[in-house]
């Protein structure tokens, strides 16, 4: 079977994989579409996860059911698979189904750090780490797993505000990426008024779809995070989607009153000067907080689905306009679009 891995020097490559065979608990999956992200470019760079040679690529993916082997779920049926899988025998975070809380020396992720990834005809995987989907879906599946990263983070944000009435007046995200992008849907849906903040002029793409998706375009050129408040309104919540590491201190001079930032992205190297009186001032006296989240477990991605669900078809279908078998996907892999996914014909 094909499957694009990770060769000696870094760099992708498409291989011929003998097809797995599906041990005790776990089900066969002929995998369908697997889409493309930073994380990925990222794994590539060496500057993410654990790259080692002939591992499988890939960590957003949606599948079908081609052999159940005991499993209790149905040939044909649509899954999409988590992403963590502990490193040998199971610890506490996956015992109490809490994969996604694990430190990071206490788990393994496909396709990122330490495991397989899904850019194959064919993987193996446990029926636990399996989410059902329903068939309409299936052009979209690939979405569900960098939308079950936006529900645990949007958890962590309400669970930090949970003591007192946290207003919704309005969100801000950082970045035009695709997981900022597929937030933005999300938010209209729960704050009166959302802003997206990135460096595109207006007639790109991705600003066209975020004001669709409901969202007042910013351009950090013209107006960066620390003037947002000032040009705008003051936020109740800041979603940091960039991985700009100055994002963590500016988000703060963004927020509201008893306002929370979700911080996403993981920056690369950066060191600055910041007045770290005036950062923890406007912590404290503001009740402001700020939440650090990654990964993803099993309620967030059925939580994701149903977003992904009640999500207007215009904005969703522009998530899938550039799909490529898997012989263009280092196409895919260099692509500047929206949205890039490679699709698997076994």
């Amino acid at each position: 079977m094909d499957a694009v891995v990770l060769s000696e020097d870094g760099s992708p490559r498409l291989v011929d994989r003998p097809r797995p065979e599906p041990g005790p608990g776990e089900a066969l999956i002929r995998v369908d579409r697997v889409g493309i992200d930073g994380t990925d470019r990222e794994v590539l760079d060496g500057v993410h996860g654990g790259v080692e040679a002939s591992m499988v690529l890939g960590h957003e993916a949606v599948g079908t059911v081609a052999e159940p082997n005991g499993t209790g779920l149905d040939a044909g049926e649509t899954v999409v698979p988590t992403v963590r899988r502990p490193p040998g025998a199971y610890n506490e975070y996956f015992r109490r189904g809490e994969p996604d809380m694990a430190p990071m020396d206490e788990t393994v992720e496909c396709g990122i750090d330490g495991a397989d990834g899904f850019m194959a005809e064919y993987v193996a995987v446990p029926s636990e780490y399996l989410v059902p989907l329903p068939e309409r879906l299936a052009p979209y599946g690939f979405l569900v797993e960098p939308l079950s990263i936006t529900a645990k983070a949007l958890e962590l944000a309400e669970a930090s505000r949970e003591p007192f009435a946290w207003d919704r007046d309005r969100a801000l995200v950082l970045g035009t990426g695709s997981l900022g992008l597929l937030t933005l849907p999300v938010l209209a849906e729960r704050f009166d008024e959302v802003y997206c903040l990135g460096r595109r002029d207006r007639d790109d793409p991705a600003v066209e779809l975020a004001i669709e998706a409901g969202a007042t375009y910013v351009d950090s050129r013209e107006t960066p995070v620390a003037e947002v408040s000032e040009a705008y309104a003051p936020m109740d919540l800041v979603y940091e989607a960039t991985g700009h590491a100055p994002h963590a201190v500016q988000s703060v001079s963004a927020l509201a009153p008893n306002g929370v930032a979700a911080l996403l992205g993981v920056p690369e190297p950066h060191t600055a000067e910041v007045d770290l009186a005036d950062f923890h001032r406007e912590l404290v006296l503001g009740n402001r907080a700020v939440v650090g989240s990654v990964n993803a477990g099993y309620t967030h991605f059925e939580r994701a689905i149903e977003w992904l669900d009640a999500m207007p078809e215009s904005v969703r279908s522009a998530f899938v306009e550039h799909v490529y078998p898997i012989e263009a996907f280092e196409a895919a892999l260099d692509s500047d679009v929206i949205k890039a996914a490679v699709e698997l014909d076994p």
